[in-house]
């Protein structure tokens, strides 16, 4: 008698799915979920983050009684527990994950794959957003909970958990973004605590904004203008978070490589969406003095943004320099990068400046409108043009343009009126007329007699404008390996 076959039994349908899903899916989102699910950070913060909700719950119903309405403080005491993860503890364990592939280095080893930096960033960083998804569901019910206690409405708890969907994925790139700056040991000591005072600042805002929120939103929801800027405030953070996302991947990219396509597109879209949504918001209403507030927030991002855009490498490696393809303003180089941000920031301060001429806002509102992109292109061309001063080439890196830059800001901002507080007054008007902040407020509050300063600001900027092209260009005609 031969014995029976072996039954073999079909794969179940949910199997073959999730093999299908995992081959799909970028490997590192796999690896990583994996790894921070079976951490004890992960549960040990889950556990805390329900209990205490669930205490809070208990609370709160305990002492509710018919015609209150404490909703408005449950939501308030879940979103605390809530961004205390988000927040913080999502973002640094993201921190930590890439410092690490520094640290132990196995960086190269992740590179050997083939997945490229932009995969295995992307990898890390879709792992985070999927924790803090898992978050979000578990705190969920709790928020809704406290809709059923009266004092807040459903569309606040949708926009307050969207929004805090978008700073967390903001926080993590920013982490990200950091980690990727460590190029030695003591810099990666320094950036340890600089990530920890930026969460726990981006902790307390996010907390401080939420309560907002949940105050005034209900107030509010009818309103045009309300949802015109909670949707320019999410979506500003996801683009500024894929900006930043961006240009990390670009650093850790090869010379060979097509690195500088992706921050670049990532900045123009972004910067005609921000100008964008200010025209819609321009024709929704009459307030002139918008505009120059539009004007200054506009000029403030564009230099921040534009200095992680113009910190490339100098030069650009010999298999760009094809069919006329290195004039190209997507292809790798400082001087391209440096050139697509003053373009950006002409483009962008003549459109405010010719709206402020077409509305009726007074001398000193049009010379600050006018004054904003001079600031910008002022601090950024000195700060090109001062870190080429380093004697030798190879020490002109894209870390000492970022640091030049931050020093002269700091020094721009609080020199002048430290000396005028010994000499005259601190606001003194000759002494911060290269100041970006006292600068403004003083062309703002002087009028006519600012006129001759902004001419200053303006001749300064075209000096430091030319200077810096003369100097990139000059180290651009080398091309490189």
């Amino acid at each position: 008698m031969t014995p029976a076959p072996p039954v073999v039994r079909a794969p179940d349908v949910f199997d073959r799915w999730g093999e299908a899903l995992a081959d799909k899916v970028n490997p590192i989102i796999v690896k990583e979920v994996r790894q921070g699910l079976r951490t004890r950070v992960f549960w040990v913060f889950f556990s805390l983050m329900l209990v205490a909700c669930l205490f809070i719950s208990l609370g709160f119903f305990g002492t509710a009684e018919v015609g209150t309405t404490s909703g408005e403080a449950a939501f308030i005491s879940f979103f605390v527990c809530l961004g205390g993860v988000q927040f913080f503890v999502i973002p640094y364990s993201a921190y930590r994950s890439m410092a690490r592939e520094t640290e132990e280095e196995t960086w190269v080893l992740l590179t050997l794959t083939g997945l490229g930096p932009r995969r295995i960033l992307s990898g890390k960083l879709g792992s985070s957003v999927l924790q803090g998804s898992l978050y979000a569901s578990a705190a969920a019910p709790f928020l809704l909970f406290s809709y059923y206690l009266n004092g807040i409405d459903l569309p606040t708890i949708v926009v307050g958990v969207v929004a805090a969907v978008a700073y967390q994925v903001f926080l993590v790139s920013v982490s990200i973004s950091v980690a990727t700056l460590a190029e030695s040991r003591i810099v990666r000591a320094m950036l340890h605590f600089v990530v920890l005072g930026l969460l726990l600042f981006g902790v307390s805002t996010g907390i401080g904004l939420s309560s907002g929120l949940a105050e005034m939103a209900r107030r509010m929801l009818a309103s045009g203008t309300f949802w015109l800027v909670t949707s320019a405030v999410v979506l500003g953070l996801v683009s500024t978070a894929v900006l930043l996302f961006e240009t990390a991947a670009a650093r850790l990219s090869l010379a060979t490589e097509e690195y500088a396509r992706g921050p670049r597109l990532a900045f123009v879209t972004q910067v005609t969406g921000l100008f964008g949504y200010f025209l819609w918001g321009w024709t929704m209403g009459t307030d002139a003095d918008v505009l120059v507030v539009g004007a200054v927030v506009c000029a403030a991002y564009l230099l921040f943004a534009g200095v992680m855009l113009m910190t490339d490498r100098d030069g650009m490696s010999r298999s760009h320099w094809v069919d006329g393809a290195r004039w190209s303003l997507l292809k790798p180089g400082a001087l391209r990068g440096y050139t697509c941000v003053v373009l950006a920031v002409v483009v962008v301060g003549g459109l405010f400046i010719g709206l402020a001429e077409r509305t009726s806002l007074g001398v000193q509102e049009r010379l600050v409108v006018l004054a904003s992109p001079a600031f910008v292109l002022l601090y950024l061309g000195a700060s090109n043009v001062i870190a080429r001063w380093v004697p030798r080439l190879a020490n002109q890196t894209p870390a000492v343009v970022r640091l030049t830059f931050l020093a002269l800001v700091v020094v721009g901002c609080g020199l002048p009126p430290l000396a005028g507080q010994i000499i005259s007054e601190p606001d003194d008007l000759v002494l911060n007329a290269l100041n970006p902040l006292m600068g403004l407020v003083n062309i703002g509050k002087n009028g006519l007699e600012g006129t001759p300063f902004v001419a200053f600001v303006w001749a300064a900027a075209r000096v430091a404008t030319t200077w810096a092209f003369v100097s990139l260009r000059r180290l651009d005609v080398e091309p490189r390996a």
